[in-house]
């Protein structure tokens, strides 16, 4: 599913783009000091930043597949509800809820939060 938020943004766009596990392609949505906050971890600020980060994560699953099943908007603030399926490195695989919610400065995301909890996946 392709979103294009109010502020010009292409959530779809996004989304395909953390399913490739392609970090570099995410960080292109963002803000050059973009502030990505991941569950209860510690806020990453900047692109550089943030894609070690990402990167980093994608070591640790051997894919990953969003669903996108509702969305809401205000202004240049967008929210995705969803579910995510990530295959392990065993190939074992387990969905999780999520609601994300971007911030956009023009057609770029400001902050991005994502709301989940992680923790099932390395049960």
């Amino acid at each position: 599913m392709s979103l294009v938020t109010a502020a010009g943004g292409d959530t779809g766009g996004l989304f395909a783009a953390i399913d490739a596990k392609d970090g570099a392609a995410f960080v292109a949505y963002l803000t050059e000091n973009a502030v990505f906050r991941f569950g209860s971890a510690p806020p990453v600020q900047g692109r550089d930043a943030i894609q070690v980060a990402v990167d980093d994560f994608f070591t640790t699953i051997a894919g990953c597949s969003h669903v996108i099943e509702n969305t809401l908007r205000q202004g240049d603030t967008v929210m995705c509800e969803g579910v995510v399926t990530y295959t392990r490195h065993n190939g074992s695989e387990i969905t999780l809820p999520f609601t994300d919610v971007f911030e956009y400065d023009g057609i770029l995301i400001a902050h991005y939060k994502i709301y989940m909890d992680i923790a099932p996946l390395y049960a």
